[in-house]
């Protein structure tokens, strides 16, 4: 059997993630799918907009075989973090023939051409990185200003056929800087994952707006269900609305998003989601009340001197959103700064993730859900894996002391989330113990 792994985070589950399942097959002749998939936090540095139970449904409804957890200290770590963490959990399961990804530019040479410099850092390169940061360049903007003075010199060398302006424009899009860290992670790992790309069809990934083709962004159906929950106040909407429902924006999605999860979507809104980030203002504020500035930098992407920042601006905090705008600087991303305020709120420590990274980033596979039918695939992973795979809690009793306290993280994590379900739409509390495994 061939099996092909996807990284997701289905926030929420559309087309252009069907049309990747779908695709992934076709291009692979893969037999079966397994998903990666973010928990209740994605790597912006901000909750899902619904619970990862719900969005792993979708995803097995629409082709997926299994879908696995990433911890929930890698889903929110910078691009580099959460893409070294779900690679090494695919090649870990020891049964993973191939990796598909989508990206802007399906040019697999040319990222493979950047994955080598980000991974192996000539000096020349290293060298125009540091005089990048000293100007006062973003991380990122840097890395990109990096990579294309040092492929120049090097074209200029060895007559290279892919431009510095080609790579340039790849290092700007989200999906292909994603991939890029995919494709370092399989080199850095030494992993026998074969790599695919596919082009992402449709709109940008950033666009807010509904697509007239058959490819929206997830940005702008959270843009829908934004203002679909714009009466509770705590939404990414402006304005005033009157008090709505899913019938108000139905039509919208019809097109949108598969008709299996169209109805998943009408029977949990409301009950489930929408969540924001703004629904845990009181939960991070309570967390930085009790926080001194040298207390705050213990904290994953914490910086001192953004630890500063949010010492010295506490008094004017608002709401979640508003102060992670608040602590924007030029050299500061706003997802760096999300990420870290995140990290704050869940517990998740610098000294901790040093751990988990030094102990080989996994030592067990905790399983969301299943296609009825495909349970030969747990069944080879407990073969070839040296991972524990965890269907349900009551599986991780044996596991080490390290992985006890990934666990722990992640389940605090989501029984925080559901904790702020519960209390937004009146709702039965169940926590991690109680969730069965899903089989679809």
């Amino acid at each position: 059997m061939k099996i092909a792994g996807l990284i997701a985070e289905y926030n929420p589950f559309h087309n252009g993630h069907l049309y990747h399942i779908q695709e992934t097959k076709r291009i692979t002749g893969a037999d079966a799918v397994i998903v990666v998939m973010s928990g209740d936090y994605v790597q912006r540095g901000v909750p899902a907009i619904m619970p990862k139970r719900l969005r792993a449904e979708m995803a097995l409804k629409c082709g997926a075989d299994a879908v696995f957890e990433l911890p929930v200290c890698y889903a929110t770590g910078s691009a580099e973090l959460f893409a070294t963490g779900a690679v090494s959990l695919l090649d870990s399961l020891g049964i993973v023939d191939c990796l598909c990804f989508g990206s802007e530019c399906s040019d697999l040479r040319s990222m493979e051409m950047i994955a080598d410099i980000l991974l192996k850092e000539p000096p020349e390169y290293r060298d125009l990185l540091r005089e990048n940061l000293r100007q006062g360049c973003s991380y990122p903007a840097a890395r990109q200003n990096a990579v294309t003075g040092y492929s120049l010199s090097v074209r200029d060398k060895t007559a290279s056929s892919v431009s510095s302006s080609t790579l340039a424009d790849i290092m700007k899009e989200p999906n292909n800087i994603l991939g890029i860290e995919y494709l370092k992670a399989l080199k850095k790992l030494k992993s026998p994952i074969t790599p695919f790309t596919i082009r992402r069809e449709g709109a940008h990934y950033h666009d807010r707006e509904l697509s007239d083709s058959y490819y929206s962004s997830a940005s702008a159906i959270r843009s829908l269900l934004a203002f679909s929950s714009a009466a509770l106040g705590t939404g990414q909407t402006a304005g005033t609305f009157e008090d709505t429902s899913f019938s108000d924006i139905r039509s919208e999605l019809e097109g949108q998003v598969p008709p299996n999860c169209l109805e998943l979507l009408k029977d949990w809104h409301h009950v489930q989601y929408p969540v924001y980030a703004n629904d845990f203002s009181l939960i991070l504020k309570y967390k930085l009340l009790n926080k001194r500035t040298d207390s705050l930098i213990r904290y994953a992407d914490v910086s001192e001197e953004l630890a500063s920042r949010i010492t010295a601006r506490l008094n004017d905090f608002f709401n979640y959103r508003q102060f992670c705008e608040l602590l924007k600087t030029r050299e500061t991303t706003q997802t760096r700064i999300n990420r870290a305020l995140l990290h704050i709120m869940l517990g998740i420590k610098k000294d901790r993730m040093t751990e988990y990274i030094e102990n080989g980033f996994h030592c067990y596979a905790r399983l969301l859900g299943i296609r009825k039918g495909r349970e030969k695939i747990m069944a080879k992973i407990t073969r070839e894996s040296p991972l524990t795979l965890i269907a349900r809690l009551s599986d991780s009793e044996d596991l080490p002391r390290i992985a006890q306290k990934m666990l722990q993280d992640d389940i605090l994590a989501s029984n925080l989330y559901m904790s702020v379900v519960t209390d937004k739409y009146k709702t039965a509390f169940q926590n991690e113990y109680k969730q069965a495994l899903l089989k679809v």
